[in-house]
């Protein structure tokens, strides 16, 4: 393939749905460590301005941990530009999208239920969790669908929100992070008749069509798109300012969150929350059943699973990629970048460098060092690490004593930003 048209390839959704790039990240890692990659039209999503993918581990960090230079707020942080001057005005207000200082304010009010004491005193919530719902699997499943339930359950007893409601994290995380597939776009799994008053409320607001009136479809981050998922995160404020829990949403409204940064707070802990566990663990568990002489390792020594867990997170990035725009004019890694122009730092590149990773390819459950950027890096390292890395930890205890057969092809989400599995057909034994 020309260089030309690899470099396409790897903007394309289409491209992920075959498996992630991995030959092409390592000939341009090797040749043009920062490329230059179009944004052609995909189905009804127009032509973008194009972008440099930063692809090696030492670059990825520089950009990471350099906001000056690459804001997060310029432009936001998905490859696709918002569609106009209110939508962008309206991404820029979350957290993910702000550049110290006034990234730093909410993100102090929020950090404190997600310190390693906070997480610990959830642990054994989590586990029983787990092994509650291992236990209870039998025969054929497909484990996209078990695994979903362990992030979409804690995230909801973390925020707050009625078990009756927890559904629609799961159905408002898909459309946000699955948009580029035609399976994740439109979906609505919540039952109706089993939600809460504020849980039927908000599902009778969700827009009837996401074609914008220009026949142009309509921004999956806008808040148009998604005024269903705000009306909820309004009501469920109301009822935190009224009876107060131990949850994080009341500590954060107690904090001294406006009401518009609540809501911006509550889109991140539904789509970030759920994202890493989701796409991290059937991908972990894929990996760890492609690769039987490492599965057995872990097996006969479970004292390795946090370095395995880790190895899971890098072999399997969730995320794969990041935007940052440019501040000013700048060189990186000898290329020269103008003031505006769009950085992709690519993860999934960054975590097979050879110069960090020793045969780097290769799946090795006690690599250490493991020095990934699967969680970022710099100021808006996910702050929820701590927390999915239990979360992995519960489920693969549970899983490991089990006879685990894949029975079926693994069925991959067509995006170019989350690395994820729509179907992965399993026999529990």
């Amino acid at each position: 393939m020309h260089a030309g048209g690899m470099r396409e390839e790897i903007f394309l959704p289409a491209t992920y749905a075959a498996g992630v790039p991995y030959a092409m990240f390592r000939r341009l890692r090797e040749e043009t460590p920062v490329a230059w990659i179009p944004e052609p039209p995909v189905g009804p999503w127009p032509a973008g301005t194009g972008y440099w993918a930063v692809l090696r581990h030492a670059d990825v960090r520089h950009v990471l941990r350099t906001p000056a230079d690459f804001s997060s707020h310029l432009g936001a942080t998905q490859i696709r530009d918002p569609d106009t001057p209110e939508d962008l005005e309206f991404v820029r207000a979350m957290m993910l999208n702000q550049d110290p200082p006034s990234h730093s304010r909410p993100r102090r009010i929020v950090a404190a239920a997600f310190t390693p004491r906070a997480v610990r005193a959830l642990e054994e919530t989590i586990r029983a969790r787990a092994r509650a719902l291992v236990s209870a699997a039998h025969g054929e499943v497909d484990f996209v669908e078990l695994a979903a339930d362990l992030p979409v359950w804690t995230l909801a007893h973390i925020m707050g929100v009625p078990d009756a409601d927890r559904r629609l994290l799961f159905d408002w995380a898909s459309r946000i992070i699955g948009y580029q597939d035609a399976d994740y776009a439109d979906l609505s799994t919540a039952d109706t008749g089993t939600l809460t008053p504020m849980g039927r409320e908000a599902v009778a607001r969700r827009p009837k069509s996401l074609t914008r009136p220009d026949g142009r479809p309509m921004n999956p981050r806008s808040r148009a798109a998604l005024r269903d998922m705000f009306a909820y995160a309004h009501a469920l404020a109301a009822e935190k300012r009224r009876a107060p829990g131990e949850d994080i949403m009341s500590r954060m409204l107690s904090g001294g969150l406006t009401t518009a940064e609540f809501e911006n707070m509550f889109f991140l802990f539904a789509v970030a929350g759920n994202e890493t566990l989701r796409n991290g663990v059937p991908g972990g568990l894929l990996t760890l059943l492609e690769h039987p002489a490492e599965l057995a390792r872990l097996r006969a020594d479970p004292s390795l699973l946090p370095t395995a867990v880790e190895e899971m997170l890098r072999y399997w990035p969730p995320v794969m990629d990041f935007r940052r725009t440019a501040t000013r004019d700048l060189v990186l890694a000898d290329q020269k970048i103008s003031a505006g122009d769009k950085v992709v730092v690519y993860h999934a590149s960054a975590n097979r460098d050879p110069a960090v990773f020793p045969d780097p390819d290769r799946f090795d459950v006690a690599r250490a060092p493991n020095d990934h950027v699967s969680f970022g890096h710099g100021p808006h390292f996910c702050l929820g690490a701590h927390l999915a890395r239990t979360q992995m930890r519960a489920i693969f205890t549970e899983l490991l004593p089990r006879g685990i057969t894949l029975t079926g092809e693994p069925v991959r989400m067509a995006s170019n930003f989350q690395n994820g599995l729509k179907h992965l057909p399993i026999r529990l034994d």
